[in-house]
């Protein structure tokens, strides 16, 4: 019997439920909307969202796998605090992987590589002069996608992607303080012109520099003197 290759095919997959449920409360978490500590009730998450109680539990789930929430005994499901520890973590992962990265992305980088980073350099600062956070976000991630993706470094960008949303939390954090000594595009245009000029040292440097600054923000923000 002959099969058509493409009978399995599907062209436009839809976006589920369940998926739209998780974007909104990872959204409404990095936006600060729920504050660390914030106890997450599932009844009051139904009518908040306008899903069953099955697909709440569901995105609780997620979300505790992607670090935004967490379980405690007696308490239930709660918004994960932002603390200094793991904050400095996530920013030491973020230095070995995306100076790594860059550096490698600026030993390849052809022209088609340089015109891609550009393109991404442009709408992040399209986004950043009048978009929302969550379309600025979005814009960042595609920025470092290009880098990861023509560095060849997969598994290091799944990573990454592992610790997005925890990354999206700081970096709102960071954006909101008026400490910033450079803004978040300047930083990255300093990434991208370095990998563009095929300059592997400069742009590992230019990460260093750009996640260097908004540690030392996040620490200031994050720590409590008593």
């Amino acid at each position: 019997m002959q099969h058509d290759p493409d009978d399995l095919r599907i062209n436009h997959p839809p976006t589920t439920l369940r998926a739209l449920a998780v974007d909104r409360m990872r959204q409404a978490i990095i936006a600060g909307r729920f504050n660390g500590g914030d106890r997450l009730v599932e009844r009051t998450l139904c009518d908040q969202l306008g899903v069953s109680r099955s697909i709440v539990r569901e995105v609780i789930r997620t979300l505790e796998a992607e670090g935004l929430v967490e379980n405690l005994p007696r308490a239930g499901p709660v918004v994960a605090r932002l603390d200094w520890p793991g904050a400095e973590q996530i920013y030491t992962i973020r230095r070995l992987l995306e100076a790594d990265a860059a550096a490698a992305c600026a030993r390849v980088a052809d022209a088609q590589v340089a015109t891609k980073l550009r393109a991404a350099l442009a709408t992040l600062n399209t986004t950043f002069a009048g978009g929302s956070p969550a379309q600025l976000y979005a814009a960042t991630t595609a920025f470092y996608q290009v880098i990861f993706a023509a560095a060849g470094h997969d598994v290091a960008w799944e990573i990454v992607q592992r610790l997005n949303g925890r990354i999206s939390r700081l970096r709102a954090l960071t954006l909101a303080s008026t400490n910033r000594r450079t803004s978040g595009p300047a930083h990255m245009a300093r990434i991208c012109d370095a990998i563009c000029a095929n300059l592997p040292d400069a742009a590992a440097a230019a990460v260093h520099d750009h996640l260097r600054e908004a540690a030392m923000i996040a620490r200031g923000m994050l720590v409590t003197t008593p």
